[in-house]
């Protein structure tokens, strides 16, 4: 009630500065002009801002958000761009202010990391993070090659939105197998002793989630549990999409496809969207987490909104 509340009077206050702004306008007085283009400008902005919220209208985009990056070819070079992607999605949520926390990591054999998922929290969490899904390609000299080679690699971005026990998606415990293990870690002091990790499958699926940076086994199984029940709600909404192409006639691919986006750092530096070809020269920009712009382009496309 109280975030509804605050949208209403940030539209009731626009509403009033138009107001004011035409007001002022009918005075014909030449000294307020500069004061009035200032105020408009400013109206202008805001219009722009809320004309992008409202392309965060999906039935889960307000919510929270899980997010998986898995390691695709490319070898050790492509576990090194999967801890650089987790590097630039949290540096992103920091600067919206979003709470993250990483639920589980499977840790490269020689660097970098094979499969990592995210919990981000935060208003439009999952809106925002939407435009991410797909593969994400990378090319530039490799610092894992002894030649100093160009090297392309490739990761999975996955994006899920968290769902709660109340939602549509109900699981019979009976349907569970529920395993556990220890964790995977650093040695010494850090040695679990303990089998906190947890692997559930869904055995209807053969939907496999595994948990295991918490030191309890209670929250790991509960995590594992938000990513099954996030698993089970976008199979949900596949099969739904799916039905629906059937009856209108079209041809849905069932699997990811080519890259959403390279990520060039040698021999020049530009990420682009290949989906709505807007580019970026500044890549390091990026990879420090600025993608406002590149998830800007893409939901404007989407809906069809010229920038």
């Amino acid at each position: 009630m109280a975030a509804l509340r605050s949208e209403v009077e940030s539209w009731r206050s626009l509403e009033q500065r138009i107001t004011d702004a035409l007001e002022l306008s009918q005075l014909e007085d030449e000294s307020l002009i500069p004061d009035l283009e200032s105020e408009m400008a400013e109206i202008e902005i805001d219009l722009n801002q809320r004309e992008f919220d409202c392309m965060l209208s999906g039935e889960y985009d307000r919510g929270y958000a899980l997010l998986a990056i898995h390691a695709g070819a490319g070898g050790t070079d492509s576990q090194d761009w999967t801890a650089m992607l987790q590097r630039m999605y949290l540096r992103w949520a920091e600067s919206r202010g979003y709470e993250t926390e990483i639920l589980d990591t499977t840790e490269g054999e020689e660097a970098g990391i094979k499969s990592v998922t995210i919990s981000v929290e935060g208003a439009y969490a999952y809106g925002y993070l939407r435009p991410e899904k797909g593969v994400h390609r990378l090319v530039r000299l490799s610092p894992f090659d002894a030649s100093h080679r160009r090297h392309t690699s490739f990761a999975l971005v996955e994006v899920l939105p968290q769902v709660d026990d109340n939602t549509e998606i109900k699981i019979n415990p009976n349907d569970l197998r529920i395993d556990t293990y220890r964790s995977a870690g650093a040695g010494g002091q850090n040695v679990q002793k303990n089998d906190t990790a947890v692997r559930i499958t869904h055995l209807p699926t053969g939907m496999v989630v595994t948990c295991q940076n918490e030191r309890s086994q209670i929250q790991n199984k509960e995590n594992a549990m938000r990513v099954l029940r996030a698993r089970l709600l976008e199979q949900k909404q596949a099969e739904q999409a799916e039905q629906l192409a059937e009856l209108r006639g079209e041809y849905t691919k069932a699997e990811w496809g080519s890259q959403i986006r390279s990520y060039v750092l040698h021999p020049y530096q530009m990420v682009k969207d290949h989906r709505t070809n807007f580019e970026v020269g500044n890549a390091q920009n990026v990879l420090d987490g600025a993608l406002d712009g590149l998830i800007e382009a893409y939901l404007r496309a989407s809906m069809g909104v010229g920038n």
